[in-house]
């Protein structure tokens, strides 16, 4: 999940539909690795740091779900297999073709964020305030 000024970036492939950065966990690659490097591959964009939020099953893919922070000066471009990258308004995710494993992590990410801890929400707001793409 990358988030900058409330809006989530989205990526696809030629004739596809919007998803989230995303990819396979190579053997012998750690989850978080696997997420640093699919971001890269994908939008170019470098995370400065990751928080790990929940697992999303999937119908056949069990999803590790990251909260990524890059930098406000940096800027997504599509990359490798992705031709297109947005940032998307989160009740805009409900009226585009995104994938149906995209909009229920963008589902349960919102609800994860209120069932925070007031102290909980105010950091992840600073981290997405400062630009988490």
């Amino acid at each position: 999940m990358c988030v900058r000024d409330d809006r989530i970036l989205l990526v696809a492939r030629e004739r596809s539909r919007w998803a989230l950065p995303g990819g396979r966990i190579r053997r012998d690659e750690a989850a978080h690795q696997a997420a640093l490097r699919e971001l890269e591959e994908e939008t170019t964009l470098v995370a400065g740091e990751l928080m790990y939020l929940f697992q999303f099953n999937g119908f056949n893919t069990q999803h590790h779900v990251f909260f990524a922070e890059v930098g406000l000066h940096l800027t997504a471009q599509p990359s490798n297999e992705i031709a297109r990258c947005r940032w998307f308004a989160p009740i805009k995710i409900a009226t585009v073709s995104a994938s149906v494993p995209t909009r229920g992590i963008v589902e349960l990410f919102f609800r994860h964020i209120r069932a925070l801890e007031p102290d909980e929400v105010r950091r992840m707001s600073q981290h997405v305030d400062r630009a988490t793409p």
